[in-house]
């Protein structure tokens, strides 16, 4: 990726969008927003849904960072229809204008929410060691369509030698829970703090996993990687995680307690999942700035734990209304 390459990107008025917009366009390149939104990072108004407005933005465009999509707070309040259409139908058209125009690079923004049911162990069993080999159990219809559009972009790969890389993104948003008793139970910085652990990564680090993808397309061809923090934890800590969460973090991370105690911060009781980011790091020489340690080295200066490209993107939600039960519905 040249600096003199144009850029797409999709889902512009969102976090990850504006987020790398704003850091393509720092760094020099030509970057063209494409969101249904208006705002300063968009150029294109319109939905990737309209194959006509998708083929006119792709012109010229060298590399597509596909972040547009219906996400799991539009689960209660869009009809499954929508997320076919705006989640497969919308990246089928990005696709087929992509291997249309000679695009070298296509960066595709999935979830580990693609994992579904596989992420919640049994009862009694160690917590869930989650790497790209674990086989997706959707549980929903943002999973079944993100999956769905990961095939897309595998087949695309395949049949049109279209160099398509699938990131499969933790928790980045900055918006509270939708889990009301986790709300009421824990200060929302020391929850994500406590995600930071196994679940979550900082707004700057997954622009920056984008931005190694789209280095490495051509070499890649098609891979799937996970997007989240480096984790402490190692498989040998998977028993403890489900019993004794705590006791498994002052052995990794040693001094976090008397960080959280100083805070009246908790830890989590037990952990179910840890995603590993070990194939990203490796075969796209991503480097991760953010990890739960970083953070609490930054509480205790006295600094704020987000990044500062997370600072300034700030919180945006997912719905123009305002619900009563949380920040989102749940289904």
């Amino acid at each position: 990726m040249t600096l003199d390459a144009r850029c797409l990107v999709t889902g512009s008025a969102g976090h990850l969008g504006e987020a790398l917009v704003r850091t393509l366009r720092a760094a020099g390149h030509d970057a063209v927003g494409l969101d249904l939104v208006p705002s300063p990072f968009t150029d294109v108004v319109g939905s990737i849904v309209d194959r006509d407005l998708v083929r006119q933005a792709i012109r010229g465009v060298r590399t597509v960072f596909h972040a547009a999509t219906l996400h799991k707070p539009h689960v209660a309040t869009h009809a499954r229809q929508a997320f076919v259409d705006t989640n497969v139908s919308g990246t089928l058209n990005l696709l087929e204008e992509s291997a249309a125009a000679g695009v070298s690079a296509f960066v595709f923004t999935s979830t580990t929410s693609v994992f579904g049911d596989a992420l919640t162990p049994p009862p009694g069993a160690p917590a869930a060691w989650v790497t790209e080999d674990v086989a997706p159990v959707p549980k929903n219809i943002y999973g079944v369509t993100k999956a769905a559009a990961e095939d897309l972009c595998q087949l695309f790969h395949r049949n049109r030698k279209l160099p398509c890389v699938v990131l499969r993104t933790s928790r980045f948003f900055p918006e509270e829970d939708d889990d009301r008793a986790v709300r009421q139970s824990y200060d929302d910085a020391n929850l994500k703090a406590n995600e930071l652990l196994f679940r979550r990564v900082d707004l700057e680090d997954v622009v920056s996993a984008h931005l190694a993808a789209a280095q490495r397309a051509a070499q890649v061809g098609f891979r799937k990687y996970i997007i989240s923090a480096t984790t402490p934890f190692l498989p040998g800590d998977l028993a403890e995680l489900r019993r004794d969460a705590p006791s498994v973090v002052a052995r990794r991370v040693p001094g976090y307690e008397a960080v959280y105690a100083r805070r009246g911060w908790r830890m989590f009781p037990l952990i179910g999942r840890v995603y590993v980011n070990a194939r990203a790091r490796e075969e796209l020489g991503w480097r991760p700035r953010h990890d739960f340690a970083s953070v609490l080295q930054r509480i205790e200066a006295g600094e704020d734990p987000r990044s500062p490209l997370a600072r300034v993107v700030g919180s945006k939600g997912y719905h123009w209304q305002t619900f009563a039960e949380g920040p989102f519905p749940v289904e």
